[in-house]
């Protein structure tokens, strides 16, 4: 929880899947979303498959450089949001 207060904002929504180690967040401060994929995968607007999806590009695209230092990661995952966020060529080039 330390780790969790002090990079997420107490207002913000947390969605998760059901994995045991997020349990500490239905007694947290934060307005909290567990989706079981294994009883629904999507609860109207509340799932996870975006970040799912994010998450796998951009670690297919870091695992190119074997590795990046601490100092420089923030700005590899802006490059992924971006890419992400961009998927069509042309876009990317405007």
């Amino acid at each position: 929880m330390p780790i969790i207060r002090e990079k997420v904002q107490p207002d913000t929504i947390v969605y998760s899947n059901c994995w045991r180690g997020y349990n500490v967040l239905d007694v947290s401060e934060f307005k909290y979303y567990r989706i079981n994929h294994s009883k629904l995968f999507a609860n109207k607007r509340n799932h996870i498959n975006g970040i799912e999806s994010f998450w796998n590009q951009a670690k297919r695209h870091m695992r190119k450089f074997n590795g990046i230092p601490a100092k420089h990661f923030p700005l590899f995952l802006k490059e992924c949001e971006w890419q992400f966020n961009n998927p069509e060529p042309k876009a990317q080039l405007k």
